[in-house]
């Protein structure tokens, strides 16, 4: 059987690989979003007033973001291979200890079904509420139609042929960040384009001219100001993808990593008694307080860890007992499990 050093080296691997993957399908997916909106058509439902006509020819349909879930899906798949591949090949007394992992168990299934279903829902409905509010927003504001459009699905690169900037994709949060860092550009105010200045995802090659406008006490020329939301909108989108794809790359392995021990033990191959697991945290500055308290706790398989807020979790990145976001994101835990074939014994 591999370290507990190796396996972890072994997941984190498989973690930056499909985290990376499923934030690219998060790319390509609003990439594709963008190239198939009708600029045309939502520019003339907004000069009618029509947000939901403006919707339908952005094509925001679920379908759209098959690929995150498949990635995500892959990485359960290899995660749970690698759990099980890793437990002991024998038990004490010298017999064979096989165990492989079923994708295709109907439990493991039926989690992936509502785990990749929920997903697609939460993208989905997000995107089409985030523009609704936009366009609620650029009507009130008597914002030009078709430049509401374009603030909405970003401005054609005439280097790559391609649109890139616009809300979409962004989180509501994201999305009001982008709103007051135009006003702060555009208002002429020292004090409101210094706080632009401390944007942490803002692209630092603009600075100059905002420092130049912050000394004539000026807003930021209008092309100049575009081009630095475009890039800041760019960097906030690309946060996001990040996000996702290790959210969704690490819920799905660490709950991989427990089915593969529920399959052995369904099968009779391992003893539920047997198997314990311990909370690993990441172990520098950047976990969280609660879970680095955490790190050791050790539970049997079916007891759930419990932190200092009470969050119960049966493995990191588990929200089946009620953990809520605040216990998940960013969460770079593991969890480690122990099989003691003399526990039956003793």
């Amino acid at each position: 059987m591999p370290s507990n050093r190796s396996q972890a080296r072994l997941y984190q691997e498989l973690a930056d690989r499909y985290g990376r993957l499923v934030a690219d399908a998060f790319f390509r997916a609003f990439d594709n979003l963008r190239a198939m909106a009708e600029i045309n058509r939502v520019t003339a439902a907004i000069e009618a007033w029509d947000i939901e006509g403006a919707l339908d020819a952005l094509h925001i349909d679920p379908e759209a973001f098959n690929e995150i879930a498949e990635r995500a899906r892959q990485a359960h798949a290899e995660a749970g291979r690698a759990a099980a591949e890793n437990m002991p090949k024998r038990r004490p007394d010298g017999t064979a200890l096989v165990v492989r992992f079923d994708g295709r168990n109907p439990e493991a299934e039926t989690w992936l079904s509502r785990q990749s279903s929920d997903l697609i829902t939460r993208i989905t409905t997000e995107q089409r509420q985030l523009v609704r509010d936009s366009l609620s927003e650029s009507m009130r504001r008597g914002v030009n139609p078709r430049q509401a459009a374009l603030d909405v699905v970003g401005r054609i690169n005439r280097v790559t042929a391609k649109r890139e900037g616009g809300i979409l994709g962004l989180t509501a949060q994201q999305a009001g960040f982008v709103s007051t860092a135009k006003d702060e550009l555009a208002s002429g105010d020292p004090a409101a384009m210094k706080h632009y200045l401390n944007r942490g995802r803002r692209d630092k090659r603009f600075d100059r001219s905002v420092t130049k406008a912050i000394r004539e006490g000026k807003p930021v020329d209008p092309a100049i100001a575009a081009r630095a939301i475009t890039a800041y909108e760019r960097r906030l989108l690309q946060l996001r993808g990040e996000t996702i794809g290790r959210v969704e790359t690490m819920t799905s392995m660490q709950r991989a990593k427990h089915e593969a021990f529920r399959q052995a033990i369904a099968s009779g191959k391992v003893a539920e008694n047997t198997v314990t697991k311990v909370w690993r945290s990441a172990g520098d500055f950047r976990v969280r307080h609660t879970h680095r308290s955490m790190n050791g706790d050790s539970a049997r398989f079916n007891e759930p860890f419990v932190g200092p807020s009470g969050a119960r979790l049966q493995f990191p990145m588990d929200t089946s007992l009620g953990a809520g976001a605040d216990e998940i994101i960013g969460c770079r835990c593991d969890c480690e499990y122990r099989i003691d074939f003399y526990a039956n014994l003793r």
